[in-house]
């Protein structure tokens, strides 16, 4: 027998070891209970997944836990995957979800996701900038300053900043991990950035107080 091509499952367990096996596959096999296909959604996954959960947490042990978990809860809740929307945009969801349960957990707030949105406090309609570009977040910002900055979001907020300026997803794409709407999305993350930009100043004031603090004692000490 020996030059036969292999077939069946044994075939199948080779392209999976080897990273062969198509997403698609991988799924469906994995919602049947095939170990080695979960395994190669986890390969496949797993840095994305790891990458948001760090950007909304900002603790590097803390986001490969998240990680863990979110693929916990993958592994339970596979067989419910029927396919409506990007296996990935699915995924993040579960992931989002699981972190913004430990942030709340920590904060012990119950924010809910879909929040209604604020009309503009001038016009009273609704806001026209909502995902426009910020170029007062943009250029030179203390990467420190912006991480402590991003950690005091609410967690809705975080999420959506983070999916949308760091993650790069469309408003529509957020809206289906989030579970709320387009609106919401836009105005969660118009009122992140606002946010952002008040914390950033504070950051910025009070480091300024801390040089002159500095240079009031440097000039004491050499009189």
């Amino acid at each position: 027998m020996d030059g036969c091509v292999p077939t069946g499952s044994v075939a199948r367990a080779r392209r999976i070891e080897s990273g062969e096996l198509p997403e698609a596959e991988a799924i469906r096999l994995a919602q049947q209970g095939d170990a080695a296909a979960f395994e190669r959604l986890y390969r496949l996954h797993c840095r994305r997944v790891y990458s948001l959960c760090l950007r909304m947490v900002g603790n590097m042990a803390e986001a490969e836990d998240l990680t863990q978990e979110a693929f916990l809860q993958l592994f339970r809740k596979i067989s419910t995957f029927r396919g409506e929307s990007a296996f990935s945009t699915w995924l993040h969801r579960l992931a989002v979800n699981v972190v913004l349960m430990r942030l709340r957990k920590k904060s012990g707030t119950e924010t809910s996701l879909d929040e209604v949105t604020e009309p503009d406090e001038e016009s009273g309609g609704p806001r026209r900038d909502f995902g426009a570009p910020d170029l007062r977040l943009s250029g030179s910002i203390d990467r420190v300053n912006l991480q402590r900055a991003v950690d005091q979001l609410p967690p809705g907020y975080k999420a959506v900043f983070v999916l949308h300026d760091v993650q790069g997803y469309e408003h529509n794409e957020i809206a289906e991990i989030m579970g709320c709407s387009i609106g919401n999305s836009k105005s969660q993350l118009h009122k992140a950035r606002m946010r952002l930009r008040e914390l950033l100043h504070e950051a910025l004031r009070e480091q300024a107080r801390e040089e002159r603090k500095a240079a009031g004692g440097n000039a004491a000490g050499e009189d």
